[in-house]
């Protein structure tokens, strides 16, 4: 059988981020409810139609998918396990927020098939949680964590951002250090982004723009302090135990995120809810983003992008290079049927002989140097 993954998109928050630009919001229970009711009815509908796939992973997104009642997680889980084929030992992750887990709803996670829990903290410093708006202290993230382990988590992701406004490099190795201390199976440390549409971006853009143009910021952090923030994060972890396999990814042995490494290899993937975006073959497409459209109307694709040749090349490019080890030329071969040069002609040669790309035993990867640059080089590569 083929494999893909499932992603799943609870659009619900008990509160929206100042820096978050993703499909969600805050809602009440009776809405909860009718969107579990359509996501069902949606997993029935289109399961059939990909019964030759067996489903190697499941990521429960969103949003703050914790904030369902437990009767509802329980629901959708056995939607997904009676409808799609799921491989034993799966990987099936929930997000969740630190305040809106305790010992009933781990449970029934866990009992309902869940088998790995990624907690957003983002900061262990107080202030820098009312900063960015979230609804949890330091203190509400360690007793969800301890409720999370007491419910047999055995594999937990933790959330971290870097790069915040008035951060110091010494806040930052504070939150690195403490994380780590928890000894969480896996790490995520992303660097903030100001995004469109956002409360940051209303505050922070001029100061974003003069960042990137290598000037002084004044309420962010300087380019050079983010990376020196960057450097620490993973020599630290690299420290404690945790591999660096992607640009913001750290994990124990064993404990990298198979459903994100199937997104960086070109798995092909089914995106189930709102506004989910979905890869079948070479064919994108997603659901509606309007919630009253989701619900009334029959399920359809929306926005369906046939991706030629060139467009799927670059895509495994870019999204392989996220990965410490980078790209395989077998596998490129493979599924191309063509060397890298014979597309890219002088580009990794010149990628190459700039440090910013490195070729050895088989693999394309990212030097150091080309971390710091990497989304330059990631332009070099789309085609």
């Amino acid at each position: 059988m083929r494999e893909m993954e499932l992603y799943i998109h609870i659009p619900f928050c008990v509160k929206k981020c100042l820096y978050c630009d993703f499909l969600s919001g805050p809602a009440d229970p009776p809405a909860y409810a009718l969107y579990v009711k359509r996501l069902t009815e949606e997993i029935e509908a289109l399961a059939p139609q990909y019964d030759e796939y067996q489903v190697s992973s499941v990521y429960i997104g969103g949003g703050t998918p914790s904030i369902l009642d437990p009767v509802h997680i329980d629901r959708l889980m056995d939607a997904v396990f009676d409808n799609f084929h799921i491989i034993d030992g799966a990987e099936i992750t929930i997000e969740c927020n630190p305040g809106t887990v305790y010992g009933g709803n781990a449970r029934i996670m866990r009992k309902a098939g869940i088998n790995r829990m990624s907690i957003g903290l983002q900061s262990i410093h107080n202030g820098e949680l009312k900063l960015l708006g979230r609804i949890h202290t330091f203190e509400d993230f360690l007793r969800s964590f301890e409720e999370a382990r007491k419910a047999e988590f055995t594999n937990i992701n933790v959330d971290l951002i870097f790069g915040l406004p008035g951060q110091s490099i010494a806040d930052w190795k504070e939150t690195v250090k403490k994380t780590a201390l928890l000894r969480p199976e896996h790490i995520s440390a992303y660097s903030l982004i100001i995004e469109e549409d956002t409360p940051f971006y209303d505050r922070y853009h001029d100061d974003a723009v003069i960042q990137a143009n290598g000037g002084e910021p004044k309420l962010l952090p300087s380019e050079e302090e983010e990376r020196e923030m960057y450097r620490l994060a993973g020599e630290y972890l690299g420290s404690r135990g945790y591999r660096h396999y992607e640009i913001s990814n750290y994990a124990r042995a064993g404990r990298e995120s198979s459903h994100n490494i199937g997104y960086w290899t070109g798995k092909e993937y089914l995106g189930l809810g709102l506004g989910a975006a979905s890869l079948i073959g070479n064919v994108r497409f997603q659901n509606t983003s309007v919630f009253e459209d989701y619900i009334k109307k029959p399920f359809a694709r929306q926005d369906e992008q046939v991706l030629d040749k060139k467009e799927r090349i670059g895509e495994f490019m870019f999204l392989g290079l996220r990965m410490t080890d980078g790209v395989s030329r077998r596998d490129f071969v493979d599924r191309f049927e063509c060397e890298p040069e014979a597309v890219y002609g002088n580009t990794l040669f010149e990628l190459v002989q700039e440090e910013l790309l490195a070729v050895s035993e088989g693999r394309i990867y990212l030097t150091e140097k080309g971390v710091d640059v990497s989304n330059t080089v990631f332009a070099r590569l789309l085609l």
